[in-house]
Order: structure tokens, then C-alpha cells, then sequence
């Protein structure tokens, strides 16, 4: 629950607002302007994107606002007055964004648009644009359906949604905001062209020009913005990133944990697209924007401010276009101007931006916010999009392009292998590659000055296919697109370092990696891997050199010495890092907005208990409360009552009725009829209270504060005393080594080596490497992935006199007691590593 502030604007009541219309005259030149487009010579789908940009609503600077939705599911029916109306609801008290909870009167105005085929179109006149001290008109088309019900369409490419997809959408000044953003000369930077030593800008004008891509990154960081720190909001963000900036500038140190956050030449975002809100008796109506009462066009309505908390890939892509509310301390799309601008400006040089973007999917609750042109069907994740419809796929990319126009300098594209389709000509059900490089093109505009973004593609097909894991190339795209880059095969999710002989096992493809791994991302933590590693069965064979407990080998595992010098001073790539990882913080899959499958999402997480929470964390006073409400006092009964409800759901195919039924049988006090023998461990003196008469909504309540509980406990926040200084000083050694040769990234040439040493269970790397440009430097490598204690001989195996080489970088503690006085013979235990250098005399 996060603690409410003062309001920043004055509360003074408005006492009387003029009435919004539409203006004909500006409305009709609208109209005119889409009838050009559909008897233009462009292509069906060229057109669609086309009218897509004047789509949602848009201020003027003469201070009108243009209006476009898309409703083909209103086709055919009579546009009646107050039947469908394009409805307007302005604040007539000023609203304190910070407020957990307020009352606020609205003036509503309803107003009918003209039909022009499957669209709704109006200039209006005296609508409240939002700024960054004022929130605006809140704006949807209304409708009474068949059954006389009123029902709501979205704006789906709204600019600002402070109350959620479910509320109607903020009209904002989006052009002011541009203007007024901070980094401007940056994108005057990075949008420059190189030209031609001749040019005639008379015979070739700059318009045609191509259009300049981002230039990749040398490593990137990995951030949730709602655990990152502890407001769990972009503003926090910023004034995390202007205090380094600040510290470095004026020459002050900064903490172990700051230092975790520098070195990065760009920083990754977890998607921060509005996400699905919780769902019980509300049904199509917002739980943050709620109308209590009426009296003529005066509403009173109830804003609470938004506490959805997700890991951000459970969208319902209405309002992708904008930020999730749940992310903004300010409810204002200022925020995420403010910390782009932030990163630009950082005092020792740019850091990019790159958002995470999902558009494979949708969430189930998709259905209650789209048309049904939107979506083609069920899926494992819910909905598949329809990308195939032109007015979809157009609508889709303006969606992409108002996001990147925030300021974005690239784009992770999530599940690439879910864009799909049946291709009537094949017969066949193909991937739509095309609409995958069309997000790669998509252009952004600021301040006049055009850029494409650099591009990252996930994507593992054939997944989900039997045997995906060994039969994917993860290159598809690139040899596509040979600028982008795609996840390697060593980030996906089915990671899992913390198992003996792992990197034995997947030799395979760290020799794929070295050998044509430099348009990969390359590491090892991130949000899928670390999350997996709470899934691994504790009864496997644990890699117990990593620590004596499953939190300390999951921790030591993906922040691992061996793997980050072998990542960042040996192999081609792009490296990312995850900050949960480096921060030694927990993590995992969490979502408060899910009461059909939350019970059903806790038992498969409950995992994150054994390798991620110690004794000595559930007491911290400060985490998870709520759990302790309920009569969790400690650890272990947790655990306890989370393993026999993951048995039980699995026994019970998942159904509440029969788990609440088994649990209820098998927690009384006759246990006769208990077929689930790991509830029966429950029954004894001393068992939780809240456990009694445990029924469906006792189990939802159970699933819902275990989430908001262990979001909680992932905050980096909590741990920033505990990081480590000699860990967090040799991770930074090495993002900056790999910052002053950028070679590195390159794949392998022919007088390079890299190879193994497997002795019993130790799987030792080694290897050496030239600058390919011209020779002035080599660099050996040696890194212990696993195993046993060994005596390594570098010299003798790579054919080195290592007397005239230096220690460039050594893991923590290697240099001790004169271990490395001899660098021809020296032991290197689990998880060690050296890198030494070597520069020819001119």
C-alpha cells in the first residue's frame, strides 16, 4: 500500500464549465481528409494505417480536439441521440493525482459524431485537454446493446489512462509535452544523418533521406519499474538515476547498490503497458473509476488510484499506447517523459531506453475491452490478435508508434514465435514475419527528427513444439532483419545454473554462442530464468558449491562470477543483466489482478518460497504481512500449507470446489475421508486458524495476499544494505571492460580459440581472443562453470608464456593469499575466474 502525499494542486471546486460540441465545419474537413485517403492509390492496409493516426483524441493548438474511434461492432444500428453518444465527463473538482481515494463531481456532456463506414468522427470544441499539474476531460463512446444495457467503447490508443483500461480515457496535450521535454538536443544527436562528402541538397532532399536506426547498445540492464525501487513508480526511477548522475558529476562514491545500475549503456523495461485490473462483481465497469450517484449531467464519481501489481506481460493491449497508471506516481504521462529524458541526459553519457512490448497475446480480458475484429481466438496465454485484419494491424502499429514516441531508443518484441496464422494459399499455419519487421520499422517522430529503433526479437520457434529447446535457432529473424538481435539460447526460460553439470549439459550451445553469437542477447538472469529457477525440484542435484542454502545457490547462480567474466570478457553478444539478479533481491511471476486463476497461479509459484525465502527474511517485521494476518507466523507453516495446496490442486485438476472440499475433509476433525495425504500433515495442534472451514473464498484471499506479499518482498529496496561491495565493484570491472573493446561482441575468427576442460564434474572454460582490426591486443579467459576444486594450467593448454600477460580482471577473493603470484599454475575453485590481457610492443 503506498502512503498517501499531499496533494500537488490546489483543491478549489469549479463552479461552471462550458459545454463541449462538435464543430460541423472542422468536423466535415476531418471527414474529408479519410475520403481522400480511401480514394487514394494506396494499398488497403496502407490506407488503414493511414487513418489510423487520427484515431483516439488528439488537441489542437487552435484548441479544439479531433475524435476518431473504429466501431465496426456499432454497424447497422441506429445512431439515435443518448442511444450512441460520444460521451465526456470533465472534472468539476480538482483532482489530487496522489490520493489513494477521492470523491470528485464530473460534468458530463454527451455529444453525437458523425458515421463515416466503420468509424465515429468529431471535431469538439471546449474539451479540458491534461497537463501535468491539471488532469482533463475523461473521454468513450457510449451504447445501449440489444438487451438495453449501457456499455462502453475504449479509446485502445489512448495517450493517458490515470484510472485504468476499464475507466474512459484522459485527453492530454501531447504536443506540449513534447515541446517542453528536456532531451531534445539528444534526439537532434542521434537522428543525425552521416552524409556524403558531396551532397546537393537541391537535387536530393533530406525528406528522402533514409531514415537513420538507433545504434545497438554494448550491454543493457533489465528492470521491473514496480520492484526497482522502493516507490515501485518511473518518477522513483528518475530520482534514482538523477542521484547517480549527480553523485558522478561531483565526484562523490556511490553504494554497492547504486553501483549495480551504471555501466549500462541502455536499460531495459519490463513492459509498462496498462495491465489487466482485478475482475469480481464489476464486470464491464473500472474498479478505480466508479460512479456513485447522479443527479442530471452532474456525476459523482469514486477515483482510486490505480494498485494493480503484475510483472507486466498480462495486457489486454487497450491504451499500449500509453503507461500503466500503476506505474506513475503522478498519474501524468510527464512521468515516462521525465525519465527518458533523464537517461539522456545522464552526466557520463546517454543511456537508452528500450521498452518491452507485447503484442503476440492478449489476456482474457481483452474480450470485455475489444471488438471481436481484435481477437481469433483462445490460447494458452488467452486471446490471439488478429493481425491479419488490415484495420487491426494498422491500428496495432499506431498503437507502437505513440509509445516510441515518448522517446524510446529501442524495442524488445516478446514472443515472436506467437505471431501466427493460416495461410490459405499453403495451407499452412505460417509466422507473420512481415508484421514482426514492420514493428522493427515502425518511425519515430520527435521534435521533427526521425529515427527507427534498435530492435530485439524474442523468439524460440518451433516453441512450444515437442523438443523446442534443442531444434530452435533463434535466428530466424535475424537472418531477416541481420541489424536486430533475438535472445540466445542460453537467456530463454528454461536456464536453470543452479543444477549440477549444467553448463556441461548445454555445451552445445556456448559453442553456438561463440561462434555465431553477436546478434544475440547473452547472460544468464533475467525475468524469465530467474523466475524458472524457483520451479526447479529441490531433490534434483543442486550445484551445492553455490551455497549451503537454495536461496544462496539460486542467488549465487545467476549472478554468478564465472558466467558474468566468461559473458562479458570472452563472448560475442549483447550482454544483459537483471537487477533482482544483481541486487541478490528475489523474484517472481506475480499478479494481484487475477481472481479466476489466482489460486491456480499461486500453488504453480509456491516454489519461490523454498528458493527465494529465508527464515530469517519472513521474520523482517516490515514483509509480508499480510500472510502473517492470516496466521502464517512463520516460514515453514507457509510452506507447509503452500505444498498441500499445490498437491491438492494438481490432484483435484485445478477445480476450487473439490480443493476447498478436500481441505475442508482433511483440516476438521474427522480426517476419515481426506484422500490428499499431504493436507492430513495440516491437522495437528497448532495449525494455522485461518486454515479451519477453509472454503473458495478463504482460498482466494489466501492466493491474493500471497501475491501482494511477495511483490512486496521483491523490491530491490530491501536489500540495498546487503549488497555486496566486492561482487558490485567486479561486475562494474567488467561492464567496463567490455565498454573499451567492443570487438568482443564480434563472433569468433579463426585464430581464436575457446574450449573445455571436463574432469570428473568440472567443466572449466578457457580461451583467448585478438582484436580482429589489427592485432593490438589479446585476451585470455579462464572460467570455472562448475564442479570441483582444480589446478588450471592456462598457458600450457592455450600454448601462452602468461609472464608477459596481465591480470586484467579476477573474481572475488582469486587474488587472496598470492594464489595468482604464478599465473602459469594456480587454483580456481567453483565459480572463479580470470581474464589476463596481453599488448604487443610497437
Amino acid at each position: 500500500m503506498r502512503v498517501e502525499t499531499k496533494p500537488n494542486l490546489e483543491v478549489q471546486p469549479i463552479l461552471e464549465l462550458p459545454h463541449p460540441r462538435v464543430i460541423e465545419d472542422a468536423t466535415q474537413e476531418l471527414i474529408d481528409w479519410v475520403v481522400a485517403v480511401e480514394h487514394s492509390d494506396a494499398s488497403i492496409f496502407e490506407k488503414a494505417q493511414k487513418i489510423a493516426t487520427r484515431l483516439g483524441a488528439h488537441y489542437r493548438a487552435d484548441g479544439l480536439t479531433e475524435i476518431g474511434f473504429w466501431v465496426p461492432e456499432l454497424i447497422g444500428q441506429v445512431m439515435r441521440k443518448h442511444e450512441i453518444y460520444f460521451e465526456v465527463l470533465t472534472p468539476l473538482d480538482a483532482i489530487n493525482p496522489r490520493a489513494a481515494r477521492q470523491t470528485v463531481r464530473f460534468q458530463r456532456d454527451r455529444l453525437n459524431l458523425v458515421q463515416h463506414g466503420q468509424y465515429l468522427w468529431g471535431v469538439v470544441s471546449d474539451m479540458q485537454p491534461g497537463k501535468r499539474d491539471r488532469l482533463g476531460s475523461f473521454y468513450w463512446i457510449r451504447y445501449i446493446d440489444q438487451q438495453g444495457t449501457l456499455q462502453a467503447i475504449r479509446d485502445v490508443v489512448a495517450y493517458s489512462l490515470p484510472y485504468g483500461v476499464f475507466a474512459p480515457a484522459e485527453l492530454y496535450d501531447m504536443e506540449k509535452l513534447q515541446q517542453n521535454r528536456a532531451d531534445l538536443d539528444y534526439f537532434t544527436r542521434t537522428s543525425a544523418i552521416d552524409l556524403p562528402p558531396i551532397f546537393n541538397a537541391r537535387s536530393v532532399p533530406i525528406d528522402t533521406l533514409p531514415i537513420p536506426r538507433v545504434d545497438a547498445p554494448r550491454n543493457i540492464l533489465q528492470l521491473h519499474v514496480g520492484t526497482a525501487t522502493a516507490e515501485g513508480t518511473l518518477e522513483g526511477l528518475t530520482r534514482l538515476y538523477q542521484r547517480i548522475s549527480d553523485k558522478l558529476a561531483a565526484g562523490v562514491p556511490l553504494t554497492p547498490a547504486e553501483t549495480n545500475y551504471i555501466g549500462y549503456d541502455a536499460v531495459q523495461l519490463l513492459p509498462v503497458e496498462p495491465t489487466i485490473e482485478f475482475r469480481t462483481e464489476y464486470g464491464f465497469e473500472s474498479e478505480f473509476f466508479v460512479c456513485t450517484s447522479e443527479t442530471g449531467d452532474i456525476l459523482t464519481i469514486d477515483l482510486i488510484k490505480p494498485n494493480t501489481q503484475d510483472w507486466g506481460y498480462d495486457v489486454p493491449i487497450v491504451g499500449s499506447s500509453t503507461t500503466n497508471p500503476a506505474l506513475l506516481g503522478s498519474l501524468r504521462p510527464d512521468e515516462a517523459i521525465d525519465f527518458i529524458a533523464t537517461l539522456h541526459n545522464f552526466s557520463t553519457g546517454p543511456i537508452q531506453v528500450i521498452y518491452d512490448i507485447v503484442y503476440g497475446h492478449a489476456d482474457n480480458q481483452s474480450e470485455l475491452l475489444l471488438n471481436r475484429e481484435y481477437l481469433k481466438g483462445p490460447n494458452m496465454y488467452g486471446q490471439d490478435l488478429n493481425h491479419q485484419l488490415p484495420n487491426v494491424r494498422a491500428i496495432f502499429l499506431e498503437m507502437q508508434r505513440r509509445k516510441i514516441n515518448t522517446g524510446a531508443d529501442g524495442i524488445r518484441v516478446d514472443g515472436g514465435q506467437d505471431f501466427r496464422f493460416f495461410n490459405p494459399l499453403s495451407g499452412l499455419v505460417e509466422y507473420d514475419d512481415a508484421y514482426l519487421l514492420a514493428m522493427s520499422d515502425v518511425v519515430q517522430e520527435i521534435g521533427g527528427h526521425k529515427r527507427l529503433m534498435f530492435t530485439i526479437f524474442e523468439d524460440g520457434r518451433p516453441w512450444p513444439a515437442e523438443g523446442w529447446e534443442e531444434t530452435s535457432t533463434y535466428a530466424d529473424l535475424i537472418q531477416l532483419r541481420p541489424e536486430s538481435y533475438q535472445w540466445g539460447p542460453l537467456i530463454f526460460a528454461h536456464n536453470t545454473p543452479t543444477l549440477k553439470g549444467f553448463w556441461e549439459k548445454k555445451w552445445r550451445r556456448v559453442c553456438e554462442v561463440i561462434q555465431r553469437g553477436s546478434n544475440w542477447i547473452t547472460g544468464c538472469g533475467n525475468h524469465d530464468t530467474v523466475r524458472r529457477g524457483n520451479q526447479v525440484d529441490p531433490n534434483e542435484p543442486i550445484n551445492w558449491n553455490l551455497g549451503k542454502t537454495l536461496p544462496e545457490v539460486l542467488h549465487n547462480a545467476y549472478d554468478n562470477p564465472a558466467v558474468t567474466l566468461w559473458v562479458y570478457g570472452f563472448s560475442p553478444g549483447l550482454p544483459m543483466d537483471f537487477i533482482n539478479a544483481t541486487a541478490r533481491a528475489p523474484w517472481m511471476f506475480f499478479r494481484n489482478t487475477d481472481e479466476r486463476y489466482g489460486v491456480k497461479v499461486v500453488s504453480e509459484e509456491i516454489g519461490f518460497l523454498d528458493w527465494q525465502v529465508t527464515p530469517e527474511l519472513y521474520q523482517n517485521p516490515e514483509l509480508f504481512p499480510r500472510l502473517k494476518s492470516l496466521g502464517f507466523e512463520t516460514l515453514d507453516q507457509l510452506k507447509e500449507f503452500g505444498k498441500a495446496l499445490q498437491h491438492a490442486m494438481l490432484e483435484m485438476d485445478y477445480d476450487l470446489s473439490e480443493v476447498a472440499a478436500a481441505c475442508q475433509s482433511c483440516l476438521g476433525e474427522d480426517t476419515t475421508a481426506c484422500n490428499v495425504e499431504t493436507l492430513k500433515l495440516l491437522n495437528r495442534p497448532g495449525m494455522v486458524t485461518f486454515l479451519k472451514a477453509l472454503d473458495i473464498p478463504k482460498l482466494k484471499e489466501f492466493a491474493l495476499k500471497f501475491m501482494e506479499d511477495c511483490y512486496g518482498v521483491c523490491n530491490v529496496s530491501h536489500y540495498e544494505g546487503d549488497v555486496d561491495r566486492h561482487q558490485a565493484e567486479f561486475n562494474l570491472n567488467l561492464r567496463r571492460f567490455r565498454h573499451d573493446r567492443p570487438w568482443l561482441g564480434q563472433n569468433l575468427i579463426g585464430t581464436d580459440r575457446f574450449d573445455k576442460v571436463s574432469q570428473g564434474d568440472r567443466t572449466i572454460f578457457y580461451g583467448v581472443r585478438t582484436n580482429p582490426k589489427d592485432g593490438s591486443e589479446g585476451i585470455a579467459m579462464v572460467a570455472h562453470m562448475g564442479g570441483d576444486p582444480m589446478t588450471v594450467k592456462l598457458g600450457e593448454w592455450l600454448g601462452l608464456n602468461l609472464k608477459q600477460w596481465q591480470i586484467a580482471v579476477a573474481s572475488p577473493g582469486l587474488e587472496d593469499n598470492g594464489n595468482l603470484e604464478d599465473l602459469s599454475q594456480f587454483e580456481l575453485r567453483d565459480s572463479q575466474g580470470l581474464l589476463v590481457t596481453f599488448s604487443p610492443k610497437t
